[in-house]
């Protein structure tokens, strides 16, 4: 290493040497110095380096305020799947696809408790190289709860993200019980990876590999999970009668708005991966926000005009999927890009996005949110964008090291080939599983032409096809009792009154049993009406109304 570097050359040398390496570069002056200013002590996953040397991987109270804010707002992130695949499924399973993402956080944070954090972060004497052991139930000592707690909880809402990425991929045809019980277990095709990526112990951690924030670990990982659900469950009926084009978004608007609130959560989600903001921390928590911000405009940009060219107007799923595109491809590697190359990553994420969801659609898998290019094919263009974009003079370090100039992008793309087996092939065993013990993964016919939220929440809605599914299909026989269901929003107490005022103004007062002490109530038109309209029970009527007493 040359003595004539200037000290900010050194500075930003010397912190990624350990992140390439997880070893100290040199054993000088600079490096006693490093050791003092180390501005990470992590290599992703918001997982310190646990250095007993360096006192730079203890949490204070400000890392810990810092990374519990993060993850509040990573949290948000789950309204905002929901209402993307809400958005892009049709409305007879929006609230279905709703309920999905929320059985994720709840039974996907207590399986995470009980045993996937342990997998992942536990140090017992059986941890190794593969999984970890420990931590099971986590229930830390007071003395240890702050630092361990944090890490818990940023790693939890990880975790979640991952099972979440599967529900958009299998909408609208995926049995409901069944996916409860994947989303339960589905916690180790994460829990695996993540010990591999960002514990101390994992054999992708001491190669070298780099994932800042996820893009293989949670967007890869997921990514791979929901090709596999995807293949095994089949396309919707009728996906392929007549062509392979995109089916229409059941509210675009839904989706945009959770679009919006992604967008606000991979700011979180990113730049709370430096995990803390103690001594330089902040600066490279301040490059994370702007290199995260300048790929999606760099992906969005790119969305917009491939969609102008090839369809002469803006397609609302195309701007998405390249801006989201965009977000996991800079995941992986966010503080470590300039601003210029976080565009430029951004807009080949945004490229691979919009290109590859049609492509994926002519190969006969139906993907409705496109969960497959976005975060599988975008979250290996991240990781490998890692090996192709860092400094020359930092792959010099890696040379030295590590043996072989090309080491850094040979272990990134180790890593998302082994973690993308792992995941697709456990996803294959947990659903082949469920589908042959316990309950079909697939909807029935009549479900899926009747929607999810009628044949699995009671929810009946107008103008979306079900009157016209059941009156061709037929109830099911569980239902045939108790067919009639109200209305979404409709108030059924007030359709009946409604219907009582109607039948009694129909009637003539010298059919009316008169009490002469009491007087009859009969409906008092308003100033220049003629009477109760034939539509009576709609809610305008009941306004326009009042009930008025007179003598007979």
């Amino acid at each position: 290493m040359e003595d004539n570097f200037d000290d900010e050359y050194l500075n930003f040398n010397c912190i990624y040497c350990d992140n390439l390496t997880g070893t100290l570069g040199y054993q000088d002056n600079q490096s006693t110095w490093w050791q003092q200013t180390n501005v990470t002590g992590n290599r992703g996953g918001g997982v310190i380096n646990q250095d007993p040397d360096i006192d730079i991987d203890t949490i204070t109270r400000d890392d810990a305020a810092w990374i519990l804010t993060a993850t509040f707002i990573i949290f948000t992130m789950q309204s905002g799947f929901g209402l993307l695949e809400a958005g892009c499924v049709s409305m007879k399973n929006e609230t279905n696809i709703m309920t999905k993402n929320l059985v994720d956080v709840v039974l996907g944070g207590l399986t995470y408790w009980m045993f996937g954090y342990g997998l992942s972060f536990g140090t017992d004497a059986w941890s190794n190289p593969f999984c970890g052991w420990g931590k099971f139930f986590l229930n830390p000592d007071e003395d240890k709860m702050g630092e361990e707690y944090t890490t818990f909880f940023f790693q939890l809402s990880f975790a979640t993200t991952a099972t979440t990425i599967v529900s958009g991929a299998v909408a609208e045809r995926f049995n409901f019980v069944a996916y409860v019980i994947f989303s339960a277990v589905n916690t180790v095709v994460y829990c695996i990876p993540a010990g591999w990526l960002w514990a101390e112990r994992g054999f992708l951690y001491q190669m070298g590999v780099i994932d800042i924030a996820g893009s293989c670990g949670v967007h890869l990982c997921g990514g791979a999970s929901a090709f596999l659900a995807a293949v095994m469950v089949g396309p919707r009926l009728g996906r392929y009668d007549h062509s392979d084009a995109p089916l229409p978004m059941g509210s675009p608007t839904t989706a945009i708005l959770g679009m919006f609130m992604l967008w606000w959560g991979w700011l979180g989600f990113n730049c709370g991966s430096t995990f803390g903001i103690r001594g330089h921390k902040w600066k490279y928590a301040a490059r994370t926000a702007v290199t995260t911000l300048q790929s999606s405009i760099g992906g969005g940009l790119t969305g917009m005009s491939i969609s102008w060219f090839k369809n002469k107007k803006l397609y609302v799923a195309d701007v998405i999927s390249s801006i989201l595109g965009s977000l996991v491809s800079i995941t992986g590697g966010c503080s470590l890009y300039t601003s210029f190359e976080a565009l430029l990553i951004g807009m080949v994420g945004g490229t691979i996005a919009v290109l590859a969801t049609p492509l994926i659609a002519k190969a006969g898998l139906d993907d409705p949110v496109g969960a497959v290019a976005v975060h599988g094919l975008c979250g290996l263009w991240g990781m490998l964008s890692i090996g192709l974009f860092v400094k020359a003079w930092t792959l010099f370090i890696v040379r030295v090291h590590s043996g072989g100039g090309f080491y850094l992008l040979g272990v990134q793309a180790l890593s998302c080939l082994v973690v993308a087996l792992w995941s697709g092939s456990v996803t294959f065993v947990i659903l082949k599983s469920i589908d042959k013990f316990i309950v079909s993964i697939r909807m029935s016919e009549w479900e899926e032409l009747v929607g999810a939220d009628f044949a699995e929440h009671g929810i009946r809605r107008k103008d979306v096809g079900i009157t016209r599914a059941t009156s061709v299909l037929g109830m099911r026989p569980e239902q045939v009792e108790n067919p009639v269901l109200p209305v979404l929003g409709d108030n059924p107490y007030h359709q009946n009154i409604l219907t009582r005022l109607k039948r009694l103004k129909r009637r003539k007062v010298s059919d009316l049993e008169v009490d002469k002490t009491t007087p009859v109530y009969r409906i008092a038109e308003l100033p220049g009406e003629s009477g109760l309209s034939s539509a009576a029970g709609t809610s305008a009527t009941s306004n326009e109304r009042r009930v008025a007493p007179c003598t007979p």
